[in-house]
């Protein structure tokens, strides 16, 4: 698919020492495997895709070292966190509430955390495709997986 605004691979800068929980490490899975599986992400310039991106943590930054498919550097860009923090832990802390409830509360109840669960990840995506407006176009589906690895790359920093 030559010349197409994709990631085709991706790789996490990140401390492979610190250990992920089961349930981090299954979203970490799942959002690396589908944004592989469908994503749209265009740089802005002149460059052809598909991509290989190297995501990291850098001094308060989420980091993106976009590659060519031979993974030879075309640009960088980073992403100040300041305005993730809040919404980082509090996604995180809905998380734990809701593998916790699946052990032992009602559907209702559990259906209710999800929904909080999902609207702030929802607003995790959008705040994300905003602050990459005018380095990068994005899907949403691409902004909620990339907001999803933010999360993971978060913990482990």
């Amino acid at each position: 698919m030559a010349g197409a605004p994709c990631i085709k691979d991706l790789v996490l800068e990140d401390d492979r020492r610190v250990r992920l929980s089961p349930n981090v490490e299954h979203e970490r899975r799942v959002a690396v495997h589908d944004l592989l599986e469908a994503n749209v992400f265009e740089p802005v310039g002149d460059f052809a895709g598909p991509f290989v991106l190297h995501l990291g943590l850098e001094g308060g930054s989420l980091i993106f070292n976009v590659h060519d498919e031979a993974d030879r550097p075309l640009v960088s860009f980073s992403l100040p966190l300041g305005d993730f923090r809040s919404l980082i832990k509090d996604y995180f802390t809905v998380c734990e509430t809701y593998f916790n409830a699946i052990k032992t509360l009602s559907p209702s109840r559990i259906e209710a955390i999800d929904m909080g669960r999902r609207g702030l990840h929802n607003e995790g995506s959008t705040l994300m495709a905003e602050r990459l407006a005018g380095k990068v176009r994005i899907d949403t589906d691409t902004a909620r997986r990339l907001f999803t690895l933010l999360c993971v790359l978060h913990i482990r920093g």
